[in-house]
């Protein structure tokens, strides 16, 4: 079983170059395939837009490790990139699950581009569901039929994606609705559970590990929730003058490493604080006991101008200890998207001193209220000059993850994975930079990061993970 700190010696310095300070650098790529399906026989039926219910697509929209060189990966709400039914924004009725991936991390050849190997393989694939009924649209009026998934039973009520599975009487967050946009997700301290943040409520939810079954809602402020809800994202935004965005809920979520408390993190600020003209979206700190929240205030980059600005959105927050946490922002360019990738960032925080805004309403109130930021890792930048092209890099790079240890140069370094939300489009088969096509997989990208670039960072207590933290000899394998 591979250690957790990978024990591996780089003996040719060729790999790392020295340099007058630490910095992020990029040691490894893997990927696996967009174009097979995952481990849910049971759902691989066509969908309504006729794509395979099972396709392993989407899979970065949410990375979290789970120990033992394991990673829980989650795709959102499943393949809508086909047109075939605007009246729901061309969502499906794709059953809401999660993938279990373990991952090999290996020295390279020497001479290759990058100086460790990353091979990642499947290993389970578990669908989410609930005990308790939920509410399925009936597809009247929008030319579909029913979005009750054929699997469900009296006790199984399966989430799906399809964006008309509400309670139109009910405000967006309502527990019991069917729809369900999984974007963050965090594993418990102890192992056996699983913690997901979704954009249609927003939901956080808790889910046994095991078996995929909800046991949990976190009930958010009022605020967050839109009181109508649509299946048509543009209908939903100007129809309400509060809560989230449609379609730009609770992107990111942490667990703090005491296993105390989740941080959610909106992708754009809600309606009344400006909506995605608006330059302070939300953190929401969780106590997982209690579920008491409070709030705080981040402020986006502004990558426009100061007469015409614009904001990127934010994809992930992942936590260095119970205080400090790192943010990714970007954009929407890359591959899949046909253009380049100008803004992928990465930015740490620390709460310690941060004001609690949970009482305060609009942009201009926000504003002077937000944390502090400092940037840490340029993506783009490091990618380019690690030779990957800016229209080869994937447009929706959403998941953060911190993973085993390296040993490179006698020197313990810690792993960020970074992973890509490919659409579930697992071939291009034409854009502007690749006339021919170009393959779109599930890709996991890995930066080693000196200890002095994070010096607070404490490691997720995960139970059984202990033999995985420490290297036993500095020899490489």
């Amino acid at each position: 079983m591979l250690k957790r700190n990978l024990v591996l010696f780089l003996l040719a310095s060729f790999f790392v170059a020295p340099a007058a300070k630490a910095e992020v650098k990029l040691i490894a790529i893997g990927s696996l395939s967009g174009n097979i399906r995952d481990l849910s026989s049971q759902t691989s039926a066509p969908l309504e837009n006729g794509v395979w219910g099972n396709l392993l697509g989407g899979i970065g929209s949410g990375l979290a490790y789970a120990g033992c060189n394991t990673f829980i990966a989650i795709p959102d709400r499943g393949p809508n990139a086909v047109s075939y039914n605007s009246a729901v924004s061309d969502t499906a009725s794709y059953i809401n699950r999660f993938q279990t991936i373990k991952v090999k991390l290996s020295p390279s050849n020497l001479g290759s581009a990058l100086p460790f190997t990353l091979t990642p393989y499947l290993v389970d694939t578990t669908l989410l569901f609930s005990n308790e009924p939920l509410y399925y649209g009936n597809g009247a009026g929008l030319g579909l039929g029913s979005g009750v998934p054929a699997l469900n039973t009296k006790n199984k009520n399966y989430f799906t994606g399809r964006s008309d599975n509400f309670n139109p009487t009910q405000i967006s967050t309502y527990p019991n609705n069917a729809r369900f946009d999984p974007e963050g997700v965090r594993v418990s301290n102890n192992g056996k559970d699983i913690f997901i943040s979704d954009e249609y409520g927003p939901y956080v939810y808790q889910f046994n590990r095991n078996t995929g079954k909800r046991i949990r809602v976190f009930n958010l402020p009022s605020k967050f929730a839109v009181s109508k809800s649509s299946p048509v994202g543009d209908t939903e935004i100007s129809d309400n003058t509060s809560g989230r965005v449609a379609n730009k809920g609770m992107e990111g979520l942490a667990i703090t490493p005491n296993g105390k408390t989740l941080i959610g993190i909106l992708q754009s600020p809600l309606l009344q604080d400006g909506g995605t003209n608006g330059a302070y979206t939300r953190i929401v700190k969780i106590d997982i006991e209690t579920g008491f929240t409070k709030e705080y205030a981040y402020q986006l980059d502004n990558i426009g101008t100061s007469t015409k600005p614009k904001y990127p959105t934010v994809s992930e927050i992942l936590a260095i200890s119970d205080r400090e946490f790192l943010v990714d922002e970007r954009d929407g360019k890359g591959l899949g998207d046909g253009s380049q990738a100008a803004f992928k960032k990465i930015y740490h925080i620390d709460l310690t001193n941060a004001q609690e805004v949970s009482n305060i309403t609009g942009e201009s109130n926000l504003a002077g209220k937000a944390v502090s930021k400092t940037l840490f890792l340029d993506v783009v930048a490091t990618l380019t000059q690690n030779g990957i092209k800016a229209e080869d890099i994937p447009a929706k790079l959403e998941g953060l993850a911190f993973g085993s240890d390296v040993v490179i140069n006698h020197v313990v370094k810690h792993t960020l994975f970074i992973s890509n939300d490919n659409d579930f489009i697992g071939t291009i088969k034409s854009d502007t930079y690749h006339p021919t096509g170009i393959d779109n997989p599930n890709k996991l990208f890995v930066f080693a990061i000196d200890s002095t670039d994070i010096p607070g960072f404490v490691p997720q207590n995960i139970k059984g993970d202990d033999e995985y933290r420490t290297p036993k000899d500095q020899e490489r394998s």
